[in-house]
């Protein structure tokens, strides 16, 4: 049975995190690591960069097409990402 003053090590981690502010930053980072696993290897394969600023995840392709095709999976590709850190991190997308 736990003292009251008990915590387990993932309950100290996570306030460690939200003390210092980077539980933004982990769960950026890890959305941005699971593109490939949630886009697939060829999409990924044409990924030239990615990065999010203010809620909006950017991605640079390298083909003009696969961002038009890509434009119409945007609502399901937030919907997947924000449920690798079951947060609502992502709002917008935007292919460049």
């Amino acid at each position: 049975m736990k003292d009251s003053n008990e915590q387990s090590l993932k309950e100290i981690i996570n306030e460690l995190l939200k003390a210092y502010k980077l539980e933004d930053g982990i769960n950026e980072t890890r959305l941005i690591s699971s593109w490939e696993r949630i886009a697939g290897l060829m999409v990924s394969n044409h990924t030239e960069r990615i990065y999010i600023r203010k809620n909006k995840l950017y991605i640079k392709l390298d083909s003009p097409a696969l961002k038009h095709e890509l434009s119409f999976a945007k609502s399901k590709l937030i919907k997947s990402l924000n449920k690798v850190v079951n947060k609502n991190v992502i709002d917008d997308i935007v292919f460049l």
